[in-house]
């Protein structure tokens, strides 16, 4: 008899880099979590397993996909969950009808366990090369593993948890890939406005990849800024800011404003008569409020007080002003500007 140590060493493979070889074929892949699976007590552990793959099994029959269930490729279960591999080519009808069914499937089938084991699904679609060639160990690669990362990425989690368990039984999560491939292409029958952009990323890990998250039976608020992460609402404000339109015709750019300053000074954009001065005290008052220690005076015109937080203004302002006075006035501490502006430098 052979003895263990006697078998040879398994076959190395080429390092990477090292020399060209053939892609492995393309395959679809489907992972499923059954959401909070570790909440339940563990004697349910184990129902909770096998009714994953049969209520998979069922919403493919359901959904005239019952062909991708049965030749589905390095099927495997993951406790709370499940994954396989499939033929690409039917991607566009697993996003839809086949998400949808399985919505239908899960809402009949909690609705008939009285409570005892309600079960919810995030599901995660991807698309890319994997090893299949019959062996035990086939579908191991990054696209698993970045299913299963997308799996577990906040978004399709957030989703879920904000949402209402009587109504949203199924979040989706679709790669990037899958999305361009699948709904941008035209090929799936959902239009692209009922995905999201979100940004995946997944607490711990080294994952951040832009995916799209879909969800056959909304409920609750879909665009929460904590759902879609910051940099996706910030992306999105920010195109609704650049796309302002002046209301005189669409199309054209937003207002610009520009602020005048002077330190420490004045700014007339007209003509002015008579004398100025600014003095620098040390508190601040416009209309009996105090800011930041400098006390506004100064004549009225036409019976309204002119107030420039920060400076001391004294002067005559009785003389006609033709033209705007516009912008700030600053005081320099402990500086005074005396004089008429009209007199000529000498």
């Amino acid at each position: 008899m052979r003895r263990p140590y006697d078998r040879p060493l398994p076959q190395a493979s080429a390092l990477p880099h090292s020399r060209s070889r053939q892609l492995p074929p393309y395959r679809g892949l489907v992972a499923v979590d059954a959401k909070d699976f570790t909440g339940y007590p563990a004697i349910e552990h184990g129902v909770i397993s096998r009714a994953v793959p049969e209520l998979l099994e069922r919403s493919f029959e359901r959904a005239g996909l019952a062909h991708v269930w049965d030749d589905r490729r390095f099927p495997a279960s993951t406790g709370d969950g499940y994954i396989f591999g499939f033929d690409p080519a039917w991607m566009p009808f697993l996003i839809h009808p086949w998400l949808h069914t399985l919505q239908d499937v899960l809402t009949e089938f909690n609705v008939h366990s009285a409570g005892a084991v309600r079960t919810r699904l995030r599901v995660s679609l991807h698309i890319g090369p994997l090893p299949d060639t019959g062996d035990e160990f086939d579908g191991n690669g990054t696209p698993r593993n970045d299913t299963h990362r997308l799996l577990d990425s906040r978004p399709v989690k957030a989703m879920l948890a904000a949402s209402s368990e009587s109504i949203t039984h199924v979040a989706a999560i679709l790669s990037d890939r899958c999305y361009q491939d699948a709904v941008a292409s035209g090929y799936t029958g959902r239009h692209p406005d009922h995905f999201v952009e979100v940004p995946a990323t997944v607490e711990g890990k080294r994952f951040d990849q832009r995916a799209w998250l879909y969800v056959p039976m909304p409920s609750g608020n879909l665009y929460d800024r904590r759902i879609l992460g910051d940099r996706v609402v910030d992306e999105h404000e920010s195109a609704k800011s650049t796309a302002d339109t002046d209301e005189r015709g669409v199309g054209r750019p937003a207002r610009s404003y520009v602020t005048q300053r002077a330190d420490r000074g004045i700014i007339n954009s007209g003509t002015v008569h008579g004398g100025q001065s600014v003095t620098n005290t040390g508190r601040d008052s416009i209309g009996g409020d105090r800011f930041g220690g400098d006390r506004f005076r100064g004549d009225k015109i036409g019976g309204d007080r002119l107030g420039i937080a920060g400076d001391y203004v004294g002067g005559n302002k009785s003389g006609t002003v033709n033209g705007n006075q516009a912008g700030s006035v600053h005081g320099n501490q402990g500086d005074t500007v005396r004089g008429n502006k009209k007199e000529k430098r000498r």
